[in-house]
């Protein structure tokens, strides 16, 4: 592992934190915190910390010892000052006399002695930092580390290692407890560079923040070091000479693991899935013995509240008998739940304090022959989950490269999953009402397509913007935040159509809302109207819809966990207008076939709905348009676009709240909502 500390680039935090009241030590301890956490190999999601003490003044000028310690919620990657709150260093010390301190106290008591009340909570590491003696301290959960540490003789493993450079503290559930343990055993090694806590982590210390970040440093790579000698390869199972495709089985395995699924309610408790494959992670899943190592347990206690302690291990998918291997995947959760239980129950019995259960479901799945899997609430959930579950592959891969991967013990695993100062890292919300879906909108490029997708993703949903114009799905995916998907499409093509089916499904790993929305409208008389006008209009406005829906049925029915199909149709469906029958007549087809498909699905829960709209302002309906269906009606442009029985225009905005409403709507299906301000001769059911 190189150093990445420079100088100049030190001095330059310094200088350009200084006109903001940040003194030298903690706009260098920033530097050198961000060094550190921009690293995955060092920190993920939130994991490590690092302090340094201080002066700095207080409201009344006067000079104040604090330690400024990373606060809960900031990562190190990219960590501000704010990110390093100053908590009051003497009170905390005094601390230490104490025999007991509950974690609530410990919290309570750090931020009674913040100089900031708004401030984040300092990590619960606090103590730990303020009981040892010097100016900077690093911490951080090295996969390198880790690998040497999780090992049945991991004392004298690293002993071997790092000799009396380190000192070792035994695994203890961090806390009050663990603070005085490190204390203890750095007493009785005051001349020690850092501490190495078995199966948890390692600190270095240092007068300056150079210091301690190089002997981080340094002690990293001599692990890796030591990871490169006598080391024994794993073992491979033996696999399906074919093995099936990523989008054959990402939707089934998102339907096995929903953490609720109400038939009578039409409703499910959806996770989302990020893939993630290569050759150390190919490596991992199909070793003849992964049932052995991937179940021991979590690397490193942070890593439980994402992931839980095991992953699922399904087998591995031979194509073409894919319904056997439902079957098997349905089994391999019921028993991962069953033995979450017993984990529960049993531990539960043993601990001081009752808990509630969380749900039993994974977090993490292995694919032998494909790859793995995170699972997550949200998208962002799930990427963190498999982030972490890449790290654990290589720790647990090295572990056993050069012995044999051990983790602490189910009960202590279970201290830290349902530790309260660990549930509060994930925070405490109500989810929006489209949380866990995944939506696809057709023509999501601009117009309704674009609002819709802007709404939706509002309400919650991972988006998937398809258009024949990629580049301006992907503007609208950047209006969302860049959380969305943007995807090339021409949905006359149902080669392309597949293709980004198959896409999203390989990114989000299913779906669960689909708005067929893409459309273009073709005037002509219809009995003078060429063949090839009113073709390509039933290409784009009936059969590009059927392609649409029949694609979302195949995912939303190896999912098994309902769905909802939602058309764009227009009030020309019921209500013709002059010279517009080569869009109108299509889009009939359309509002029938959305009938179809509620009868013909409704018994696998797959809703389907549509919104009837009329004179939206879009790439459809331009100015040019609205000119020439003025003058077809013998009516001013304001007075058309108007012309309702509320007087107002409606927009791509009010289409998207109904398309919104009706992703809702669960005991709601062939139904048509009208958007137009009202018109007597489109109003229908």
């Amino acid at each position: 592992m190189q150093s990445r500390w420079n100088a100049a680039e030190a001095r330059k935090f310094a200088a350009d934190y200084a006109p903001k009241g940040v003194n030298e030590d903690l706009a260098v301890r920033t530097y050198t915190t961000r060094l550190l956490g921009s690293d995955p190999r060092m920190v993920l999601h939130g994991g490590g910390n690092t302090s340094v003490k201080t002066t700095v003044k207080d409201m009344l000028g006067e000079d104040v010892d604090v330690i400024c310690i990373k606060g809960s919620g900031w990562d190190m990657g990219s960590i501000e000052p704010a990110g390093l709150p100053a908590v009051r260093l003497e009170p905390l010390r005094k601390l230490r006399k104490l025999d007991k301190l509950s974690d609530e106290d410990m919290v309570n008591f750090q931020r009674i002695n913040l100089l900031d009340s708004s401030s984040p909570n300092p990590s619960v590491e606090t103590l730990l930092h303020a009981f040892l003696p010097h100016k900077f301290v690093d911490h951080v959960h090295s996969t390198a580390v880790l690998a040497l540490t999780d090992q049945p003789d991991n004392k004298a493993l690293v002993h071997e290692v790092y000799g009396d450079r380190v000192a070792y503290v035994p695994y203890t559930i961090p806390g009050f407890a663990l603070a005085k343990s490190v204390a203890d055993v750095f007493d009785k090694n005051p001349k020690v560079e850092g501490l190495v806590l078995l199966q948890h982590g390692i600190f270095t210390v240092g007068d300056t923040a150079e210091q301690a970040y190089s002997r981080m440093i340094e002690f990293v790579t001599m692990a890796e070091e030591r990871l490169t000698r006598q080391r024994k390869t794993i073992a491979p199972a033996q696999l399906p000479a074919k093995i099936a495709s990523l989008p054959e089985i990402a939707p089934i395995l998102r339907g096995a693991v929903a953490i609720e699924k109400n038939a009578l309610a039409g409703t499910a408790k959806r996770q989302i899935l990020d893939f993630r494959t290569n050759d150390i992670i190919l490596n991992y899943v199909n070793g003849a013995e992964v049932a052995r190592y991937s179940q021991v347990g979590v690397v490193t206690p942070d890593h439980t509240i994402r992931t839980k302690n095991w992953p699922l291990v399904v087998p591995a998918p031979e194509a073409g008998k894919l319904t056997e291997w439902t079957a098997e995947v349905h089994e391999a959760v019921a028993a991962f739940v069953a033995r979450y239980q017993r984990y529960f129950e049993v531990n539960n019995a043993k601990s001081p304090v009752r808990k509630t259960a969380l749900d039993p479901l994974p977090r993490v799945i292995l694919v032998p022959g494909v790859g793995m899997f995170g699972v997550g609430a949200s998208a962002k959930d799930a990427a963190i989950a498999a982030d972490i579950a890449e790290n654990a592959v290589q720790v647990i891969t090295d572990a056993e490269a050069i012995g044999e991967y051990r983790s602490i013990s189910d009960f202590d695993m279970f201290e830290v999953e349902y530790w309260s100062l660990e549930q509060a890292k994930l925070g405490k919300s109500n989810e929006k009402s489209l949380a866990r879906q995944v939506a696809i909108i057709t023509g999501g490029g601009s117009g309704i397509g674009a609002a819709t997708a802007r709404a939706m993703a509002k309400e919650g949903a991972e988006i998937a913007i398809l258009d024949r114009d990629e580049d301006a799905a992907r503007a609208v995916a950047k209006k969302i935040g860049g959380k969305a998907l943007a995807v090339a499409c021409d949905v006359t093509d149902p080669a392309s159509v597949k293709s980004a089916f198959d896409k999203v499904v390989s990114k989000f790993g299913g779906v669960d809302i689909v708005v067929s929305n893409a459309g273009a409208a073709w005037q002509g008389t219809i009995g003078k109207v060429d063949d090839e006008t009113l073709r390509k209009s039933f290409e784009l406005n009936f059969w590009a819809h059927q392609s649409v829906a029949q694609n979302a049925v195949r995912i939303m029915q190896a999912q098994g966990t309902f769905g909802c199909l939602l058309f764009n149709t227009s009030k020309q469906a019921v209500n013709p207008g002059k010279d517009f029958g080569p869009y109108g007549l299509p889009k009939a087809a359309t509002l029938f076939l959305v009938k179809q498909y509620a009868l013909d699905h409704g018994k696998d829960g797959i809703r389907a709905n549509a919104v009837n709209a009329d004179r939206i302002r879009t790439g459809l309906l331009t100015d040019e348009m609205v000119a020439a269906r003025s003058k077809a009606r013998g009516l001013s442009e304001n007075d058309y676009m108007s012309g309702n029985l509320l007087k107002r225009e409606v927009t791509a905005e009010d289409v998207a709240d109904a398309f919104v409403y009706l992703a809702t709507a669960t005991k709601t299906t062939a139904a048509v909502v009208t958007v137009d301000g009202g018109n007597i001769e489109a109003s229908m059911r």
